[in-house]
């Protein structure tokens, strides 16, 4: 029998099973709203290929009959409402079964105990373990189960969302109507099972099956100064990526925000895969469009970081093809390098990546960007977008670096890329005595197959509730 995992957020697993059950649950109380267990069916590209490919309440059993939702049932003061997951059966076109939940009359952070286990569909024994946590969330991605190499995973996702069922949905292309203006257009029921109010309703697919506007008009990306020196391509990929960096604000109510993005890097020796295959550029690319849509000015500070924390010249959008060329480096190993004497061939604003090092000090580089968002007070705050692969070690220091951060205008939020043994990042979430929490942190095993709406999404979730909580308590 296989052991039972208890997940911390981004966490994933391998699953031997051929069959799965993804049980939510929640604990029974005055006032607390109910909730309803649904599966979105997804291709590599992060989509549905139809509504079909939507499993809920209002439509239990897809057309393959490998997922269904199984209804609630009430013990002991807990409720639960299950989905379960035939693997081995799912149609060669599905790489992802998102597990998602909806609140009826209310909002996940009303509900105490909520879980989602992943369990082994014929014994029923235990798989995984997720203690979840929420907040003014009325949707919520709790997991995913996804292909890779051959075998199927589960990962802790933890993903909520401000803008109900429809907004999730939507999401991931699924069809969903407006509240109709005539009175012979087709209303939901209220029912107590409900997942939303008011209930949206799911169109069926089909040729006559109508198309819905938009619930919100996308509001149009700023144009950057230097944005129109980038060559073509990737001066649309931009264009897109800050239509998508503003629809996930919008959902996550931060709608119009503005912030100071900073961006580090890890540089460590166990990262020099990711450097020359171009995921590190791909990633940095993909977050000039977060400062680009945030940031007043569009430009973002950066870091890079090994043994020894470094700064980089700021980001412009004009300037980010050089910017990638010249900045965008590993750590290296200089056997008989001497402090003080530069690398030959490097440019004047160029680091010296030997000087990095190769290690993990993540303490170091988070103790400069906090130094520099002190010595350079914005009426904005910060978000740090921290991509490291892991191996971190220095777990007291990094925790209390990030504690004494609390009082400071700063949402740190952490991106593993897919190694191992991300210590006391994944685990800040949890940790008691702190006014607000400053933290968020999420895996992914290969970014470079993460879509963008997905990425955005997952990086903006919770930078909006601290924004929230750091008002109140009168941090910002």
């Amino acid at each position: 029998m296989t052991a039972s995992s208890s997940l911390s957020k981004g966490a994933n697993l391998p699953v031997g099973s051929s069959a799965v059950r993804a049980e939510l649950a929640w604990s029974e109380g005055p006032g607390v709203p109910a909730a309803d267990a649904s599966a979105l069916l997804l291709t590599a590209a992060g989509r549905v290929r139809d509504d079909g490919d939507f499993v809920f309440y209002n439509q239990p059993r897809h057309a393959s009959d490998t997922v269904r939702h199984l209804g609630k049932q009430s013990a002991a003061g807990v409720t639960t409402d299950t989905v379960e997951v035939d693997l081995h059966a799912l149609e060669p076109a599905v790489e992802r079964v998102l597990l998602c939940a909806s609140a009826d009359g209310g909002t996940f952070g009303q509900m105490s105990g909520l879980t989602l286990r992943l369990l082994d569909a014929g014994t029923q024994a235990e798989l995984a373990r997720f203690d979840m946590t929420a907040s003014t969330e009325t949707a919520f991605i709790g997991g995913e189960l996804y292909l890779r190499g051959g075998q199927w995973k589960f990962r802790a996702v933890g993903q909520g969302y401000a803008s109900g069922l429809a907004g999730l949905a939507t999401d991931f292309g699924i069809t969903v109507d407006d509240a109709p203006s005539a009175p012979t257009a087709p209303v939901a029921p209220a029912a107590p099972a409900a997942p939303v109010a008011p209930a949206v309703p799911v169109v069926p697919a089909g040729p006559a099956a109508p198309v819905a506007p938009a619930a919100t008009p996308t509001p149009a990306p700023r144009l950057i100064k230097g944005e129109e020196q980038l060559p073509v391509d990737m001066r649309k990929r931009l264009s897109l990526r800050k239509e998508q960096v503003a629809v996930s604000l919008r959902k996550h109510g931060a709608e119009g925000v503005t912030a100071r993005v900073i961006l580090v890097l890890d540089a460590s020796g166990s990262m020099s895969f990711l450097y020359s295959k171009g995921i590190v550029a791909d990633v940095v690319e993909r977050m000039a469009a977060v400062a680009a849509q945030l940031d007043d000015d569009g430009e973002m500070q950066a870091w890079t970081f090994a043994s020894h924390p470094a700064r980089l010249p700021d980001l412009t959008i004009g300037e980010l093809p050089d910017w990638l060329r010249l900045h965008v480096r590993v750590g290296e190993v200089g056997v008989f390098y001497r402090p003080g004497k530069r690398k030959k061939g490097l440019r004047d604003e160029q680091i010296d990546m030997r000087s990095v090092g190769i290690q993990n000090e993540e303490q170091k580089v988070i103790g400069q960007v906090r130094a520099y968002v002190r010595e350079n007070p914005t009426a904005a705050p910060t978000l740090v977008l921290f991509f490291s692969d892991g191996g971190v070690y220095r777990n007291d220091e990094i925790e209390r670096e990030l504690r004494d951060a609390v009082e400071e205008p700063i949402f740190w939020q952490f991106v593993g890329l897919g190694k191992s043994n991300y210590g006391v990042l994944e685990r800040f979430d949890t940790l008691p005595g702190r006014r607000v929490d400053n933290v968020g942190f999420f895996a992914v095993d290969d970014i470079s197959t993460v879509p963008d709406p997905e990425l955005y999404d997952r990086l903006l979730s919770e930078f909006p509730d601290w924004m929230a909580a750091a008002r109140q308590a009168g941090i910002l």
